[in-house]
């Protein structure tokens, strides 16, 4: 039995990086913890939901359902906004957390400033992963080559000086790389087996406690319609969906395919107009309950995010992997590798292409074999109960 305590959530305004946390929150909540959490306005209700208590700031990073473009091209224009916005919400936390500091932190990968505030406040501090995580030869063998050029830049330079100085004005002298990249202690929220080089991550500081997904009843329910032999859900995600043209080629391939209906995902930056008329067998939204729609799908074309591939894992579903950004690269070739899943980029994603793919993989017994086996270890890394019983032996601590 552990003592109720204070725990404090950060995070940034991504539905990427606040949906992995919600049960685990949700569950800390019902074991009788008091838990708040340091949330943006643009999320808040989605925490209120857990029980949780939001506290709010204003953040400058582009909003949840942003235009991707509103990101940049660069290594720099994607970190730059947030370390901004990390310097900027440290003083409006630390005013909300005044004379309520919490007994123990947690916080995502991005929330810098909740790193920070458990460092001044002198509590524990646990991070949450919502996606792979360091391995010992990591920053030889990515980091280094990735921002080999950019540390040359005077730009690269600056935005170093500025993290560095930042975090010593706060009383922290590590690097800001392995500040970002190194916790003490990490509870990683997705599968080991979407984990690169899982035998070389640190299980000292590294905890897989696999998928923390709940009912999700609150996200409503979909129904298989009736006649319907096969179902191929296409989502890319909530960030990178201005993506009109691989939709028309996703029409093209199944609109026409004799017993298949397809439901399309297309977000808030695709005018549904512009995909031309649709068959009887496609329905469009901005946005689905995915988990209730994958429970019944028999093919899910997916951008290969963190989320969105465990979720393929979680309910056993080939998966077409058409990755756009960050991780979901090395996430759709960790698929691809476990043998459940073909990677196609983007610009290769034709009409014919992806139904060849689709039909191979929706009637393969080998897939469905693979698919089995991965959900049943997946279940065994005990989600969201083994994650608050780690939670709460650091409170022990």
């Amino acid at each position: 039995m552990t003592a109720p305590a204070h725990i404090a959530m950060f995070s940034i305004a991504a539905h990427g990086h606040v949906n992995p946390s919600l049960e685990v929150i949700r569950e800390l909540v019902a074991r009788g913890h008091r838990v708040s959490y340091a949330i943006p306005p643009a999320l808040a209700g989605k925490v209120a939901e857990t029980g949780a208590e939001p506290k709010l700031w204003n953040s400058t990073l582009p909003g949840p359902d942003a235009d991707p473009d509103a990101w940049g091209d660069s290594l720099l224009d994607n970190v730059e906004p947030f370390l901004d916005d990390a310097v900027q919400a440290l003083p409006q936390i630390a005013e909300a957390y005044r004379g309520d500091e919490p007994d123990l932190v947690l916080y995502d990968i991005a929330s810098y400033a909740g790193r920070v505030l458990a460092h001044r406040w002198k509590v524990p501090a646990i991070s949450l992963s919502p996606c792979m995580v360091a391995w010992d030869g990591y920053e030889q063998e990515v980091a280094e080559p990735m921002w080999e050029e950019p540390k040359k830049t005077e730009r690269g330079k600056a935005y170093y000086a500025r993290f560095k100085a930042w975090l010593e004005e706060n009383g922290i002298t590590l690097h800001p790389d392995p500040f970002m990249g190194r916790p003490d202690r990490s509870l990683v929220l997705i599968p080991r087996a979407l984990q690169p080089n899982a035998d070389r991550v640190d299980e000292r500081v590294y905890s897989f406690v696999g998928a923390c997904q709940g009912d999700r009843g609150n996200e409503g329910d979909w129904q298989r319609p009736a006649g319907a032999e096969k179902v191929v859900l296409v989502s890319l995600g909530s960030a990178f969906t201005k993506q009109p043209a691989f939709y028309r080629e996703c029409v093209k391939a199944f609109g026409d395919l004799p017993g298949w209906h397809l439901v399309l995902q297309i977000g808030r930056h695709v005018d549904p107009a512009e995909l031309g008329d649709l068959p009887g067998n496609v329905e469009v939204h901005g946005w689905v309950p995915q988990l209730a729609v994958l429970r019944q799908a028999d093919l899910f074309v997916t951008h290969a995010g963190a989320g969105g591939s465990q979720e393929g894992l979680v309910t056993a579903t080939p998966m077409i992997a058409v990755p756009q950004a960050a991780d979901q690269f090395v996430n759709a070739d960790m698929l691809q590798g476990l043998g459940v899943a073909r990677k196609v980029l983007t610009e290769e994603a034709t009409a014919g292409t992806l139904r060849s793919i689709a039909l191979a993989l929706v009637d393969d017994p080998e897939v469905a074999a693979r698919l089995a086996g991965l959900q049943a270890r997946t279940e065994k890394e005990g989600g969201t109960q083994r994650a608050a019983d780690l939670i709460e032996a650091e409170l022990r601590r």
